[in-house]
């Protein structure tokens, strides 16, 4: 049976299904309205660095074909097919976008679906309708993106203009010139003809490499036949309105994508460092506020002047090119980091509320509610006990709230059924999805300071606020840590704590002042978070 997924919700591949050959279908309609859905190929930055990596219906498969437009077939106003283990290396997400082209809304469109099958079955299904939307004229469905493994995201982010603005958005380029489009067409009909359209669709979702005697058996679950495809596309897109992505077919495409490594990491996507949690700590190198690029790796690499991703590039002085490297950075995510010290929750991806600390809002756009989050009487004696107190509010609605408290730098850690302990102290909002509970920590007392901690589990995103730019390491039997230094560390790490006081010392006067510290133990792949600052 397939899973329903809602807006925000993630999943590995491999949970979904075994195969990596899939079918990613797409269905979207309204009164009067014409849809372009494309998928784009992105790099570890999020951005179209290789503009043959646009799948659309003037450029219907990538060079190695590991994904491919199908057309309009079993029901879909359009389908892809994606061979995940022949994506190439540069290539991080693939995010399926649907366009108005012409006039109209995406409030106007009704009952819809983005949904992944896998030999023939559905395996997943994201459904969303036109009341999701407003004003927008295109939307991002879903993504599949590389965080170790290839995962998939309901995304359902309206976003507004057209396919051009959602192209600049990537980082591509729009052309100017209205005679390249018919040009461009005449791709449509010479792809994927009725026996080649038929015969690699039975493979979709099969690990193993596609066999002829496959052929007859997930064949009917596709529903129409392969010749229909061109006749829908046709009248989709009677009046192409990009021809941009084609221009640099005859020469190479400069990959940008591998100079500036914002976290020294090739294999995975920008927001994700070392250890897979905390985003913006290996990204020392520029100081924020002097070069709009250097901020927590949000900025597209190759375009220069510090531009935002999605920001046309300003020439010259004035207004607008003085405040251009500090706009808003809108990357489809729930949870995006504007600068170090500011983050961005959109509340109308996942549909969950956000707990976050009393009087850490800045600003919010759209219909935001903020109530009291109380933590009952039992909550109340614990925290009080323990130190591990929260005040929060709950921000609930449709619109974007920006937090932060007092210039602290803020990391966004994603959880997927993991947990995390952090000291209260450091937490500025989490998921409300989120389990959170007290936690002892094992030893005999810190002078002056707690036993205890906030253990963080579930699936979900908490906001972990820094003084300084921390510093992940991984857990081994000699790691020792100053309690007043340490920001947070994997919950299935062992925790002791250790003393260096000896009598012999303590006869004299006066001592080292690190006399109390933290020792951590655990498997490999457990890890600890430090900050330069002591508390």
């Amino acid at each position: 049976m397939a899973r329903e997924f809602q807006r925000g919700h993630k999943a590995k591949i491999s949970d979904l299904t075994p195969g990596t050959d899939l079918y990613v279908g797409v269905q979207i309609s309204g009164p009067g309205l014409t849809f372009d859905i494309s998928c784009f190929g992105l790099d570890a930055n999020e951005q179209l660095s290789d503009d043959r990596y646009f799948i659309f219906f003037n450029q219907p498969k990538s060079p190695e074909e590991s994904i491919q437009l199908l057309g309009a077939q079993a029901g879909d106003t359009e389908s892809f097919r994606v061979t995940l283990d022949r994506i190439p290396a540069n290539i991080h997400k693939l995010s399926f976008t649907a366009t108005i082209d012409g006039a109209g809304q995406m409030s106007q469109v009704g009952p819809g679906y983005i949904r992944i099958v896998a030999g023939g079955e559905e395996v997943v299904r994201y459904a969303f309708t036109g009341s999701e939307f407003t004003t927008e004229r295109a939307v991002m469905l879903g993504d599949f993106y590389l965080k170790d493994v290839w995962r998939f995201a309901a995304v359902g982010q309206g976003f507004d203009g057209g396919l051009d603005a959602l192209l600049k958005n990537f980082g591509g380029e729009v052309a100017e010139e209205a005679p390249a489009a018919p040009q461009q067409q005449a791709a449509a009909p010479s792809f994927a003809p009725p026996p080649q359209a038929t015969a690699p669709a039975p493979s979709f979702g099969a690990p193993a490499a596609p066999q002829a005697p496959q052929v007859p058996q997930p064949a009917p679950s596709f529903g129409a036949p392969a010749a229909q495809t061109p006749t829908p596309q046709q009248q989709m897109h009677v009046a192409p309105t990009i021809a941009a992505p084609m221009a640099p077919m005859g020469g190479t495409v400069p990959p940008p994508a591998p100079a500036p490594a914002p976290y020294g990491q090739p294999g995975q996507p920008p927001q994700q460092p070392q250890f897979g949690q905390v985003p913006g700590q290996p990204v020392p190198a520029a100081p924020y506020g002097q070069q709009a690029p250097a901020p927590y790796g949000q900025q597209p690499p190759g375009m220069p002047q510090g531009v935002p991703q999605g920001v046309p590039q300003a020439a010259g002085a004035g207004l607008q090119a003085a405040l251009q490297p500090y706009k808003e950075t809108a990357t489809g995510q729930r949870w995006t980091p504007q600068n170090q010290q500011l983050m961005r929750v959109d509340l109308t991806m996942g549909g969950t509320p956000v707990l976050a600390r009393q009087g850490s809002m800045v600003m919010y756009q759209g219909k935001v509610d903020f109530s009291y989050k109380g933590a009952g009487f039992a909550g109340r004696i614990v925290g009080n006990a323990t130190g591990q107190e929260m005040q929060l509010m709950r921000c609930t609605g449709r619109g974007q709230v920006f937090l932060a408290e007092d210039g602290s730098h803020l990391h966004a850690i994603e959880l997927q059924g993991d947990g995390i302990c952090v000291s209260a102290e450091s937490v500025l909002a989490f998921d409300e999805s989120l389990q959170h509970e007290v936690r002892r920590i094992e030893g005999h007392g810190i002078p002056g300071g707690a036993l205890f901690t906030m253990q963080f589990q579930g699936t979900g995103t908490v906001i972990v606020k820094t003084h300084g730019v921390p510093v992940v390491l991984p857990v081994t039997p000699t790691t020792f840590a100053d309690c007043n230094a340490i920001v947070a560390w994997s919950s299935a790490s062992q925790v002791i704590i250790s003393s260096q006081v000896r009598l012999r010392r303590n006869a004299y006067p006066g001592h080292s002042g690190e006399t109390v510290n933290l020792q951590f133990r655990g498997a490999p792949g457990n890890f600890i978070v430090v900050q330069p600052y002591e508390v």
